[in-house]
């Protein structure tokens, strides 16, 4: 992980990210990004993630580039960064997204990211719309009534990054819009959200993105496992018994999850329970001991050693640094 630090690193002080169409000189954002990022920082005030009026729906800044990558678990969702840049490591794959390239979780995955282009006069600001496989499955029949196209790579992953459509930022800006006039969420924000997945599903990626709707796809049965996963991720887990969950062979189910996720099962389930007790540590005041229990290690020194190699420093020292940064931001 040492190398894909010093690349966020480099990306971080070699100087912002490239904009591939003409943008306003001024801003150095694509038109239409502009009055998204004037609204988002509106509903985001300070350094956050807001969840807004409307379900699904979060207005996320960050006004400083973070010294080090965070660590965190992302659900199945859509970013449209109105402002700055950020980097995500899923595994061992890197994907940037800024004004010019929105991103697609497919999954929930745990994942590291780090911001690389913001300030305080010019925060990184991106709207956050949750993805419901049920809704896309929904709206897929009406985008493609005849069937998908056959996807063009094989290739399987639960990342997708395309180039933003300015069409999606207008829908997304109109989406905000809607919290400003009564009614408006309850009665048009839905119609707007239809909209915006719409538009994803005929974009580029739409293809892959409609799979998460489908239940015999490959990213489907792997979002299924994942989500026992993620309920019973303090208990012991047979790769054999997790296959059978979603209908597939023992080789087929394995070669599917690390394409999907860029990890083994087993290890997508140590980083669901490292990040746990983390939580568990940094909000509760639970000891170490104590966390490493509660999320199903029967070993406090393994847990440890692998808490140390994942986020860098032993439990204790590292929660001590992580609410010593929360007072200095504070």
């Amino acid at each position: 992980m040492a190398h894909k630090e010093l690349f966020l690193r480099e990306v971080r002080t070699n100087g912002k990210a490239a904009i591939p169409w003409p943008a306003n000189k001024a801003t150095g954002e694509k038109p239409g990004t502009f009055k998204l990022a004037r609204l988002l920082a509106a509903y985001a005030p300070h350094d956050g993630s807001f969840e807004l009026r409307i379900p699904g729906v979060h207005a996320i800044r960050v006004s400083r580039l973070e010294p080090r990558s965070v660590r965190a678990i992302r659900s199945a969702s859509l970013c449209i960064a109105a402002q700055g840049a950020k980097s995500v490591i899923v595994g061992q794959d890197v994907y940037e997204y800024d004004a010019s390239r929105m991103i697609v979780f497919s999954v929930t995955l745990p994942m590291a990211a780090q911001v690389t282009q913001a300030s305080f006069a010019e925060p990184y600001l991106t709207l956050k719309l949750d993805l419901d496989p049920r809704k896309i499955a929904e709206l897929v029949l009406k985008v493609y009534p005849h069937g998908l196209p056959p996807m063009q790579s094989k290739e399987r992953s639960a990342v997708y990054v395309a180039p933003t459509d300015e069409k999606i930022v207008n829908a997304a800006t109109r989406l905000l819009e809607c919290l400003g006039q009564p009614g408006d969420s309850e009665l048009l924000a839905p119609l707007v959200m239809d909209e915006i997945l719409i538009r994803l599903l005929r974009s580029p990626i739409g293809v892959r993105v409609a799979q998460m709707g489908f239940a015999e796809s490959s990213v489907h049965r792997i979002a299924r496992a994942i989500s026992w996963l993620r309920e019973n991720y303090s208990q012991p887990m047979k790769v054999e018994e997790l296959a059978d969950l979603v209908n597939m062979s023992v080789s087929s189910f394995h070669e599917h999850f690390k394409s999907i996720t860029s990890m083994s099962p087993l290890n997508y389930q140590k980083v669901l329970r490292l990040q746990e007790a983390r939580r568990l540590m940094l909000s509760t005041m639970m000891d170490a001991g104590s966390a490493s229990q509660r999320v199903g290690y029967l070993s406090a020194s393994q847990f440890s050693r692998e808490y140390s190699r994942f986020f860098g420093n032993a439990p204790t020292r590292d929660i001590a640094r992580l609410r010593q940064d929360a007072q200095m931001w504070a």
